[in-house]
């Protein structure tokens, strides 16, 4: 460890000595905890379960709707009691069963490619055409287009320009990266947003208009009006360049966001296949492509999040409710490893270890597995809105169960090791959760932030003024490799990093469920009662 990293890390325990001193912390039971989760682990069971057979888990597919049974029954299996499922409103149901791209002709090659999530199939399962690059400058120009697309693969300019690799895909955190979270600052209060609406092109510079032309482009593929011009003119398909490389396929967002979208067959290409393609035809070379896909369509209009607890025993205390969870939604390239099975499996574990040493909480304990995160926490914030209030302004709106919310535990950046908590700007718990992670020290989990963290579920909590929190994790290749691509599978989750986040997970659950006081909440909301 450097001296940087030293001088840091000695400066906040000395922050934190008072309140670490002062917080208790049942070690007897933490120490049981750990030897379940390191010695007697189940957790990668239960990751094989979720994504070698259930996987991938697309919000509202048949898949994830199997998952939630088999894993219902798992927590009834344990002794988990209440598990069911609570459902909220949605698009429908897709999944991929069939799919192929190949070059044909006098030299033919697979392509390698992955659908779109919710992309049409051709109408008859199988599409042929030759492919076409259309090269734009504004997305008006797609007029010039017209009559010249029947029968064509679409392909969009520029192609992908692949970088060679000269660092590792994989990281773990630095004691010089721990050091510099564990002294930032509190984030400022308020939201953070940036404005709605499209710039004032007439205030941009040539420079910065052409960049934004570019973005638009780049967005052309989730255009209704584009994809309607598309179907119109007769093309067969959208080839889109996928992000990735060295066999990696990223996916994008191609969640439903328009009723009876156009049915247009939409397909990620792998950017070396892509510029393979692409040079072909800058050859004057015709390249004819053949595309099968098929999918199962479920016209159910709801999703499900999956709810379970561990009934608290102190007749005080036990109305009061510790929820710990992770979204159960995933993508569709891989089986929904890292993201977010990891998690999903961590927070089961952690329902198992507690159930299993027939530990007794004083309040309730509960876990709740997200659908929809994918398309923008859509679960989480359909549980907090039905079960804890709702947030409109800075007025939050509350529920019968919002006074009694003693905390959320979430996990969703891949299957890295648990380095510490993102404090999310509560700065009264930092002092606990300093002595609850000592414990951990020794397996390098030591760090507390100020710093936010965004994009999962525990921002459904920490909106409308209720402690949630994520936890610090090694990235690995989370961001490289795995998220939201084909590489999302299994082979990528480390076993002895899960069942050390399983350890910290029921740690940090139990000691919030036994505490004499509800974890502090952060101040600035106006609170009132029932929505009007």
């Amino acid at each position: 460890m450097s001296r940087l990293a030293r001088r840091a890390i000695a400066a906040v325990l000395l922050v934190a000595a008072p309140a670490f001193a002062q917080e208790k912390v049942d070690l007897a039971t933490v120490t049981k905890i750990k030897d379940e989760a390191l010695n007697r682990s189940q957790v990668m069971e239960t990751m094989s379960w979720l994504t070698d057979v259930y996987g991938p888990r697309l919000t509202g597919s048949p898949n994830e709707h199997a998952a939630a049974e088999w894993t219902m029954k798992a927590m009834t299996g344990w002794g988990v009691q209440n598990a069911h499922l609570e459902g909220w409103s949605f698009y429908k149901g897709w999944r991929n069963d069939r799919f192929a791209l190949q070059v044909t002709g006098n030299n033919p090659f697979p392509v390698a490619a992955a659908p779109r999530a919710w992309s049409p199939a051709p109408l008859k399962g199988v599409a042929k055409g030759d492919a076409l690059m259309m090269k734009l400058d504004s997305i008006g120009d797609t007029t010039k287009y017209a009559g010249k697309l029947k029968g064509k693969f679409v392909m969009l300019a520029p192609v992908p320009d692949i970088k060679p690799h000269f660092d590792a895909d994989a990281h773990r955190l630095t004691d010089e990266e721990l050091a510099k979270m564990a002294v930032a600052p509190m984030p400022a209060p308020g939201g953070g947003g940036f404005g709605g609406g499209a710039p004032n092109l007439a205030n941009l510079t040539p420079a910065q208009r052409a960049q934004f032309a570019r973005a638009a482009l780049g967005r052309l593929p989730s255009d209704t009006n584009f994809l309607k011009f598309l179907v119109k003119e007769g093309a067969s398909g959208i080839l889109m360049a996928a992000r990735g490389d060295m066999g990696t396929v990223f996916t994008d967002n191609g969640a439903p966001r328009v009723k009876n979208p156009p049915p247009m067959p939409a397909v990620h290409v792998s950017g070396e296949a892509y510029g393979r393609i692409a040079r072909m035809l800058d050859k004057g070379l015709t390249v004819p492509l053949e595309l099968t896909m098929q999918n199962t369509i479920t016209p159910d209009t709801l999703s499900y999040n999956i709810v379970a607890e561990i009934p608290g025993t102190d007749p005080a205390l036990r109305d009061e409710i510790v929820m710990l969870g992770a979204h159960f939604d995933s993508w569709h390239a891989g089986t929904g490893a890292t993201d977010n099975a990891a998690g999903s499996a961590v927070m089961l574990e952690a329902m198992r270890i507690i159930q299993t040493l027939g530990l007794k909480p004083r309040r309730t304990i509960r876990i709740g597995l997200w659908t929809g995160e994918e398309e923008g926490l859509l679960g989480s914030r359909e549980f907090v809105k039905a079960h804890l209030g709702e947030r409109k302004g800075d007025t939050v709106f509350t529920k019968a169960d919002y006074d009694k919310f003693a905390g959320y535990f979430n996990v969703d950046n891949g299957t890295g090791k648990i380095r510490g908590v993102y404090l999310q700007g509560n700065a009264g718990v930092k002092g606990i959760f300093d002595a609850w992670l000592q414990p951990f020290w020794a397996n390098g989990a030591q760090t507390i932030t100020f710093s936010n963290t965004g994009g999962t579920d525990h921002l459904a909590f920490d909106g409308i003024g209720l402690p949630g929190w994520q936890f610090i994790q090694d990235p690995l290749d989370y961001g490289t490799r795995t998220h939201h691509s084909n590489e999302d599978v299994y082979e990528r989750i480390q076993a002895d990093d899960m069942k050390h986040n399983a350890a910290v997970v029921a740690s940090f659950v139990w000691l919030t469920a036994q505490r004499d006081a509800k974890l502090p909440r952060k101040t600035g909301y106006v609170l009132k009662g029932a929505l009007p």
